[in-house]
């Protein structure tokens, strides 16, 4: 399977959004998100839009498309940004039948360069919902290092939930790349 990365386009806003108001209200439970706390596609279109115009320095969020054999199949982001020092990831695979076969696992280790190289990030967090496998996994087979599990609410459109916190260092990440 041939597996890209690269930076959201105003084109891809359209399926980012069609991935958040598809998803039933069990599956958004699933990943810990409240379909109550969705922002309407209006809204999200908007918050999207805008962080793409914005240079890195003040971005609130940067998101990436994940593409496998030429066709957009996820996202990640980032956001919590403190520009030259952390952000918060979240990684979304849009079709079931793609997860669980080690793409995501690929595809997360591929966008790290650009978080940490045009974020100038020191740390990359990421807390995913602590009932949910599969990111969890995800991050530990990328090199992420569990630090924690607590309860909290994650982002605003999240429940209060048991997340499991990861944690990649530059130090850490700079040792992954030259090892693959």
């Amino acid at each position: 399977m041939m597996l890209s990365v690269r930076e959201i386009k105003k084109k891809d806003i359209g399926l980012v959004l069609d991935y958040w108001h598809n998803l039933t209200k069990g599956q958004l439970e699933s990943m810990g998100a409240d379909i109550k706390k969705l922002p309407s596609r209006q809204k999200m279109f908007e918050m999207l839009a805008l962080d793409m115009a914005l240079p890195f320095e003040r971005k609130s969020s940067y998101a990436l498309i994940w593409i496998a054999n030429r066709h957009e199949v996820g996202h990640s982001n980032v956001n919590k940004i403190i520009y030259g020092k952390e952000a918060y990831m979240h990684l979304h695979l849009w079709q079931p039948e793609k997860r669980l076969q080690g793409t995501g696992t690929e595809l997360v280790r591929m966008s790290l360069p650009y978080f940490f190289e045009n974020l100038k990030l020191e740390t990359l967090f990421c807390e995913p919902y602590a009932l949910n496998p599969a990111p969890n996994k995800v991050l530990e087979n990328v090199g992420f290092q569990f630090e924690k599990e607590y309860t909290t609410t994650p982002g605003y459109i999240n429940f209060e939930q048991p997340v499991r916190r990861w944690k990649l260092t530059k130090e850490r990440y700079r040792k992954l790349i030259l090892q693959a």
